[in-house]
């Protein structure tokens, strides 16, 4: 696979790792700051670099993509890059919209090139362990499911575009909501979503308190989104997810915890734990070998690329998830309950 990568701040650089891991030829990279683009030289021997990713995408001998800017850029680079005739890892979230998500599924289709959404989480070993045992034995109907993702001290990027709106589309709900919610609904193995109520609160970053270490800040920037978010989802077959992420909050740790109820099995999250009533009280706790979820990633996207692999973030999944996210959103600000189908 010969690639470029275009965003190499955080997590451009996670995947400039990744690419050289598993044996990928990096031909360029792109980004707007100049040093940037001389650590990806000088640190991973990238030749070509360029400050217009149009130049990057436009080079024959690139065909694979990885687009990591700012979340406003998604749709963009993405759409451009598969009409250029490019396989594209687009970071997390799709877009800024469920519009802009069905328009870069829909050129990936007429383009014939493959779109994979960077959902990292997909990729820990503990959550393929819990997929495959979803779909190998099963838990009986998945009826409700509780995520939780709250950070103590962890507005990424304080005024730079990770918090200011018309570029990051959203707070954690965008950053890190996306990630709860998609291992949630994915290892339910039910996107149905039918309508959502939510409220976001920002009691931490209009103040400049609960910074984190992810992310440039900004000196001066604005704080103009959540820094908490709640939603409560009502799925089509009448199952109840309840979601909760924040970049700060007074909480002992950070804390990530997904469980997921059936009416045979519950499944907990991260460890690969699953909780059952066989006539006695079951716990099993299934057996994985840990790996670097990036490089597993990085790995799936190789052989999308060079086997024609199916990406494992179907179409109708990317759309439905920010079709919730964006409902999320609508919801706490009209104050009232969201139907997903307003959207589509």
């Amino acid at each position: 696979m010969k690639a470029g990568v275009i965003g190499c701040g955080s997590i451009g650089k996670v995947h400039l790792r990744s690419l050289k891991t598993v044996g990928a030829e990096i031909v360029a990279v792109c980004d707007i700051d100049e040093s940037e683009l001389k650590y990806a030289r000088n640190s991973f021997g990238v030749e070509h670099v360029y400050t217009n990713y149009e130049d990057l995408i436009a080079r024959s001998d690139i065909d694979a993509v990885v687009v990591a800017t700012p979340n406003y850029l998604h749709h963009r680079i993405t759409v451009d890059a598969l009409k250029e005739g490019k396989h594209v890892l687009c970071e997390k979230p799709p877009a800024l919209s469920v519009k802009e998500v069905k328009d870069m599924f829909d050129v990936s289709r007429h383009s014939g090139r493959s779109l994979l959404i960077g959902l990292t989480m997909r990729f820990r070993a503990d959550s393929q362990a819990l997929r495959k045992y979803v779909e190998s034995v099963g838990i009986g109907e998945a009826y409700y499911a509780r995520a939780s993702l709250l950070r103590r001290s962890g507005i990424p990027g304080f005024g730079s575009w990770f918090t200011r709106k018309k570029e990051a589309g959203s707070g954690p709900l965008f950053d890190i909501g996306v990630h709860a919610l998609d291992i949630t609904m994915w290892l339910m193995n039910n996107f149905n979503a039918v309508e959502v109520f939510s409220s976001t609160y920002a009691k931490f970053g209009p103040k400049g308190k609960g910074i984190g270490t992810w992310g440039k800040p900004v000196p001066g920037g604005p704080f103009e989104v959540e820094d908490l978010a709640t939603s409560w989802i009502r799925m089509k077959n009448e199952a109840t997810v309840y979601l909760e992420v924040s970049w700060a909050a007074h909480v002992s740790t950070d804390h990530f915890q997904v469980i997921v109820l059936g009416d045979r099995a519950g499944l907990e999250y991260p460890g690969g734990k699953v909780y059952s009533e066989e006539g006695v009280l079951v716990d099993k706790h299934l057996k994985f070998i840990e790996e670097d979820p990036y490089l597993v990633e990085m790995r799936h996207f190789k052989d999308v690329v060079e086997k024609g692999v199916e990406p494992i973030t179907k179409p109708v999944e990317m759309i439905m998830l920010q079709a919730v996210l964006e409902a999320a959103l609508k919801s706490a600000e009209e104050k009232r309950v969201v139907k997903i189908a307003e959207l589509l």
